[in-house]
């Protein structure tokens, strides 16, 4: 056995004492008594499978002023992410084969942490000759960053036709483009106004008449919820749509897309989340610049970081005693696995050794200044969070105990034939 990690260890649903043996970065045996070549004892510290992000922008290639592959995994692993899947929306946008073969190049020698790549769908996209290279696809419903809005219902058929075809996830941003504003803005409530919640349920809507597996990113709003029900969708949330809202001040510091709503939203959000009906917690981590951000409001980009940080805060709530742990760890790792067919996600023979260590006696407010984004800011500062003692990927330690003490040893989930 190559390595034997020790500790309080979430196995087939239950914490208990628990060795669990490593080997080539699988895991191979969990016992009470495991023999190894190498043996780390967390004593009573938490042992639960790494995170899997499933949604994630580390604008590499093409906005590296913001972050890149290798500011963003780094961020990934302090924050207990032991994957994460990057959206499509680079420069140039990876929506063909060849852009991603380029996009996997330039990345392939950065990353601290797994990753799985999506496929941007636009109209007339060869959809089957991108599925061998990418982890799943995305559609923009609504205009974002870059240039990918999908608007018509002919093309949004056509492309959910193909996805179905390969067997893959259709991840969309459902904002219905025909009910976005574009008024002038001076704050986060002009920016609510002219992106509704009703723009989101027509999105919603619209998407129920496909045959495809869709997942519903960034669920933003109690009616957007509300429209899922009884529609064999996956839905995701982020931590900014739980905990910020219209009122949170920062300016365009707060501006995203889809927009921070009311408090009765981000609870109505909560709620469902800590009762386990959130499939998927993803950060949208979507960094800009702090020159970006102290733009006149108008002007700056929508987008907030949160791949460090989302998670740690999650485990803080878990402390608390607001949040199950099984609820969260099926949203950030047992559901993911599942949904994207990844052989991750939980604590068993035969599944990758992606593993994060919690001591829950750490818990302590977010400071910049400890943070690895590049872009240097966060929404979240001042929040009570935990963040992992130790990070393993593949049996492999990356970050321990705020430090580095690993290799970039990331690798693409997905191998194409």
């Amino acid at each position: 056995m190559d390595l034997v990690v020790e500790g309080r260890a979430l196995v087939r649903g239950r914490l208990g004492r628990w060795a669990i043996g490593i080997e080539d970065g699988k895991i191979v045996e969990i016992a009470r008594k495991v023999k190894g070549d190498r043996r780390i004892d967390y004593g009573d510290n938490l042992i639960l499978p790494g995170a899997i992000d499933p949604h994630v922008h580390f604008r590499d290639p093409g906005m590296t002023q913001k972050e890149d592959f290798s500011t963003g995994t780094l961020a990934a692993a302090y924050g207990g992410v032991t994957t994460a899947l990057d959206m499509p929306n680079t420069l140039p946008p990876a929506v063909t084969a060849q852009e991603l073969k380029n996009k996997k190049e330039v990345i392939a020698q950065k990353a601290w942490v797994d990753y799985g790549l999506f496929a941007g769908c636009m109209p007339g996209a060869d959809i089957e000759d991108m599925a061998p290279l990418a982890v799943g696809f995305k559609l923009f419903m609504g205009s974002s960053t870059g240039k990918l809005l999908v608007t018509s219902d002919s093309d949004i058929a056509n492309i959910a036709a193909q996805v179905r075809r390969t067997g893959k996830v259709l991840s969309v941003h459902a904002e219905d483009e025909a009910l976005i504003l574009n008024d002038y803005e001076e704050g986060l409530s002009d920016h609510l106004r002219n992106r509704p919640a009703r723009a989101e349920v027509a999105a919603i809507q619209r998407l129920s008449r496909l045959d495809c597996r869709i997942n519903l990113c960034h669920i933003s709003s109690l009616e957007g919820l509300q429209a899922t029900n009884g529609r064999p969708f996956t839905k995701e949330i982020t931590a900014h749509h739980m905990f910020l809202d219209r009122s949170s001040g920062a300016r365009a510091f707060a501006k995203v897309n889809p927009p921070l709503r009311t408090p009765e939203d981000r609870f109505a959000l909560f709620r469902a989340f800590i009762s386990g009906r959130i499939d998927m917690l993803g950060s949208d981590h979507a960094p800009h610049t702090i020159e970006d951000k102290e733009q006149d409001f108008e002007s700056a980009p929508s987008g907030v970081p949160g791949v460090e940080t989302t998670v740690p805060m999650m485990l803080a709530f878990i402390k608390k005693g607001t949040l199950p742990l099984k609820v969260l760890v099926r949203a950030m790792a047992e559901r993911p696995s599942e949904i994207f067919g990844l052989n991750k996600g939980r604590i068993e023979e035969g599944r990758d050794a992606d593993l994060m260590v919690v001591d829950t006696r750490t818990m302590a407010p977010i400071k910049i200044n400890n943070l690895h984004s590049k872009c240097g800011w966060s929404p979240f500062e001042g929040r009570d969070a935990i963040f992992p003692r130790a990070v393993l990927v593949r049996g492999n330690l990356v970050v321990e105990d705020g430090q580095v003490v690993g290799e970039r040893v990331g690798r693409d989930v997905v191998v194409a034939k």
